[in-house]
């Protein structure tokens, strides 16, 4: 009888990070990376030591979500230096490449770079390493979960049906490589009028909150549409530190990594 091999694969630690969470979604266009870069930075704010790794090799969009254009230059040990914004340790294939230059990259060579920008960069002593991971469960979901220690996945969905059914499918992916998933966070919960602040169920109402109850995991937090969170993520600064609401919702859901 054969033994799933993923059950015995030793797993690598990154050098000086204390916890690595996976910013994951089932499909893209769910706000996945905006969660990523807001929870990092409340993080940040709340006085822990956090890098952030843009995962997702053939569309990142870390750089221009967090202000930043420069390349990262090379330390003396041949490791790259991350760059720095908003109190974060950064790092993208799209400091790299051009904006416009698409990856055209098979499976293998995707799984290098990522690989690469894990173990390659000089990213000193961290509290935590968010992961912000491509959509769907493809080789880099599969390449981190085989090789890489990961202390917890966190789901990022709408509440629609649609996005529901892709993030089960990666909850369901997790689960079977054995890394904890930690809970759902619902985005674009509700659509927020900047005038005269009504909220309209646009995607649905509760969805993700269904879910986790459903599947049995943690539900992290809702985050409504708000025009604020996507000007500041347009503008290349997050909107935690401009929006005393948007905060608050983040400092709320970031309790559930620590302690």
């Amino acid at each position: 009888m054969q033994t799933q091999n993923h059950t015995f694969r030793v797993k690598k630690y990154v050098p000086g990070v204390k916890k690595i969470i996976a910013i994951a979604s089932g499909k893209g266009g769910v706000g996945k990376s905006t969660v990523a870069i807001n929870l990092s930075v409340m993080l940040a704010q709340l006085g822990y030591k956090v890098g952030l790794l843009d995962a997702d090799i053939y569309g990142p969009s870390v750089p221009m979500m967090v202000g930043l254009q420069e390349k990262p230059t090379v330390n003396d040990a041949k490791k790259l230096i991350p760059l720095e914004a908003h109190g974060l340790k950064i790092m993208s294939i799209g400091f790299l490449v051009k904006d416009d230059a698409p990856m055209i990259w098979r499976g293998p060579m995707v799984q290098s770079a990522f690989m690469q920008m894990l173990f390659d960069v000089a990213w000193g002593d961290l509290d935590f390493l968010m992961l912000d991971m491509p959509p769907g469960t493809g080789d880099i979901q599969l390449t981190l979960a085989q090789q890489v220690h990961v202390d917890g996945a966190v789901i990022v969905s709408t509440p629609q049906d649609i996005a529901l059914i892709d993030a089960r499918k990666g909850i369901a992916m997790f689960q079977k490589v054995e890394v904890p998933v930690l809970g759902i966070i619902e985005n674009m919960s509700a659509f927020e009028c900047p005038h005269c602040h009504h909220t309209t169920a646009i995607f649905n109402e509760k969805g993700a909150e269904k879910q986790a109850k459903d599947l049995g995991i943690p539900f992290l937090g809702a985050i409504p549409l708000k025009l604020s969170i996507r000007e500041g993520s347009d503008r290349g600064k997050p909107a935690v530190l401009a929006h005393k609401d948007i905060f608050e919702l983040y400092k709320k859901i970031s309790m559930h990594f620590l302690g």
